[in-house]
């Protein structure tokens, strides 16, 4: 006859459970404390994000689209400073610092600078400014040149009109006039003519059709470059 035979647990089975019981026992607490702060602080996001960060952003787009409406008229002291009534833009960013619309505001900030001559403001606002847009964030770029370029500054103006150029080329106009900017500043203010030749070449390489690639030959040949056609 077969002997019955019993299935013994595995060796070591109750060692496992021993280790666990004991590890629990040592870091209990520790353990408790954590699970808490996970959910105190997941709850204290909810409550920040969906109660305060969202309705103070939706704030502040309201303002900005108020004051946005002063920068369409031109009307550029109001735009920057309000009216009484409205806030401008530099209260937008003090008093809505962290947000969207204040990063915003520090765009049309260094906009209104440059139509008022006050490039070094507008080269601070400029600079704390940044977006994924990239139609926008070019046009920063191009803006930061014209402020440099305006304080004789014009190593840097030649970057950023050259960061204006590369960053959202789909936009032909936009990044022809900008590297333009950049060879016509590397040719004349810098007196870099390799620089410059190298510039124009790009921007007649690149959008031959638009009127600045149309206007490269010229300037090339002012640098003793001549067109083969």
């Amino acid at each position: 006859m077969a002997e019955n035979k019993q299935v013994q647990p595995a060796a070591g089975g109750d060692d496992v459970v021993v280790k666990a019981k004991d590890f629990w026992q040592r870091n209990a607490k520790t353990i408790s404390i954590a699970l808490i702060l996970v959910i105190v602080l997941g709850g204290g996001w909810f409550v920040y994000n969906n109660y305060f960060k969202k309705p103070k952003e939706a704030e502040a787009m309201d303002k900005l689209f108020k004051a946005e409406d002063y920068f369409r008229q031109d009307s550029i002291n109001l735009a920057l400073n309000g009216d009484g009534q409205q806030l401008g833009f530099l209260k937008i960013i003090s008093k809505y610092s962290g947000t969207d619309a204040a990063n915003m505001a520090n765009f049309y900030a260094g906009s209104c600078y440059i139509k008022l001559d006050q490039n070094d403001k507008a080269v601070e606002h400029l600079k704390k400014f940044s977006s994924d847009a990239k139609q926008i964030q070019a046009r920063a770029y191009k803006l930061l040149g014209d402020a440099y370029g305006d304080l004789g500054k014009s190593s840097e103006a030649v970057e950023y009109y050259t960061k204006a150029a590369h960053h959202f080329e789909a936009d032909k106009q936009a990044s022809s006039e900008a590297l333009f900017s950049a060879a016509y500043a590397a040719q004349h203010l810098l007196n870099k003519p390799d620089q410059a030749v190298k510039l124009y070449k790009e921007l007649k390489e690149k959008y031959p059709m638009t009127q600045y690639g149309f206007e490269a030959d010229k300037y090339l040949a002012q640098l003793g470059v001549y067109s083969a056609n």
